[in-house]
């Protein structure tokens, strides 16, 4: 699921305004590597003004959701994404800025999975970031 989800569902929580310390959740670009360097590390190509990265940089603890709505199973067999058969993955840990020894690989990693990113507006200072992770949940029925 790492490997073939271009994006997945981040939940953080709030901290902003009336909603600070809720849950809050978004979907965001992907990539664990290039198509050929699979890694099950993902990266994210992220912007400052995303409410989600305002968490993310207050309070780095998170939650990736991946869903096999993608998958070639639930497609094949024509099943509903949310359809228990259909897997979902759930990584948890914390999202950091990517250190400046692995930039170029999540360049890779990202412009080759989403190479439409590289025409985004330069002035929503995008920069990269990865889950450490530290649990996994699978639910594969």
């Amino acid at each position: 699921l790492a490997r073939h989800n271009t994006w997945g569902f981040v939940a953080t929580r709030a901290a902003r305004g009336q909603i600070q310390g809720m849950p809050y959740g978004n979907c965001l670009l992907l990539s664990d590597g290039p198509v050929n360097n699979s890694t099950g590390i993902p990266f994210f190509y992220v912007t400052p003004k995303d409410n989600t990265v305002t968490d993310l940089l207050k309070n780095p603890m998170a939650s990736l959701t991946l869903p096999e709505a993608d998958g070639n199973f639930c497609r094949k067999n024509v099943i509903d994404p949310e359809d228990p058969r259909c897997a979902r993955l759930t990584l948890m840990g914390q999202m950091v800025t990517v250190p400046p020894e692995e930039v170029e690989f999540a360049k890779q990693a990202m412009f080759s999975r989403h190479p439409v990113v590289r025409k985004w507006p330069r002035s929503y200072e995008w920069f990269f970031m990865k889950m450490n992770i530290e649990h996994i949940w699978l639910q594969s029925w």
